[in-house]
């Protein structure tokens, strides 16, 4: 087990000092909150499809189609059990701050955090699972994610289903299931937006970090308990009915990857867009993955060495 920490803690390193690039270089005022919101967007809709597409670019292969799945419905399991924890033991007398806690402790931060980690640590295998936990976490965001926060009337099927994250899995399946696959002119620009997968969210959760005003926050007892759910008591409730449901290897830990990665960012665009706690947003993207360096890697190398 030591050895998988220092592995994982190593992993988690890296995209800490990415993060502290972020943070310093706001600090200097390089960016702007338009800047990294452009960012953010050129993230989610360039830079993460074609992480999923380039994990699927690959010959087809039964067992791994048979993974895939498990992996869909397992990632519907982990959202499903985290929407029932988080309904009956997240409360708060706010509506505003208890929709953006609930939020928060649903939906983790598996593109961003997960992904980088899932590819630095499994390599492209981990990364085409975790490209399942991916879609299911963009189809859950789209519906319950956007009934919480803005109502059921904000529901469409266009949002459900036209999406970066479900494209991404769409056009990596046919490159999966067909014998053609991406020419080179077209793969190396792929695979140049993939390396940018790593540094730019790291850089973006490492604004929202440097615009926390104070950390007088951490008296919040509420929100700490919602970050304790989504880094540590939920995380380790998945891996145990995981592991009783028989997955192992590289799925398992792929699928507790992305269930221990910190609060989803997009947490701050959803509270903003529909006039919730913004703040309070902020408060558990930038919290909850400080603290993840620390959940993450004792999770993750537990479940590997198990």
């Amino acid at each position: 087990m030591i050895t998988s920490f220092l592995s994982v803690a190593e992993q988690v390193l890296i995209l800490f000092i990415l993060l502290l690039i972020g943070f310093f270089c706001t600090k200097a005022k390089f960016f702007s909150e338009e800047c990294i919101g452009g960012i953010a967007k050129f993230v989610l809709y360039a830079v993460t499809p074609c992480v999923i597409i380039n994990s699927f670019n690959r010959d087809f292969d039964s067992s791994m189609l048979g993974g895939l799945g498990i992996a869909f419905v397992a990632a519907l399991g982990v959202h499903l059990f985290c929407i029932l924890v988080a309904q009956f033991i997240v409360k708060d007398q706010n509506e505003s701050r208890q929709i953006v806690l609930r939020f928060a402790t649903v939906f983790s931060n598996c593109g961003y955090m997960a992904l980088p980690l899932q590819q630095a640590i499994l390599g492209t295998d981990g990364v085409f699972y975790g490209a399942g936990f991916v879609a299911v976490f963009n189809l859950v965001n789209w519906t319950y994610g956007l009934a919480l926060m803005g109502g059921k009337d904000k529901i469409t099927v266009k949002k459900i289903f036209i999406n970066p994250g479900v494209i991404g899995v769409v056009v990596g399946m046919v490159l999966f299931f067909s014998p053609v696959k991406l020419p080179r002119l077209i793969l190396t620009p792929v695979q140049s937006l993939v390396a940018l997968n790593t540094p730019l969210p790291m850089i973006i959760i490492g604004y929202y970090i440097a615009k926390i005003k104070s950390f007088s926050v951490l008296k919040d007892g509420k929100m700490i308990f919602s970050i304790l759910l989504r880094l540590v008591i939920l995380p380790l409730c998945v891996f145990g009915i995981l592991y009783l449901c028989v997955l192992r290897g590289v799925l398992l830990t792929s699928m507790v990857i992305a269930a221990s990665a910190p609060t989803a960012a997009n947490t701050v665009l959803f509270s903003a867009m529909f006039k919730r706690d913004s703040e309070l947003a902020v408060a558990m993207v930038s919290i909850s993955t400080l603290f993840s360096i620390l959940t993450m890697p004792l999770i993750v190398s537990f479940a590997m060495s198990v």
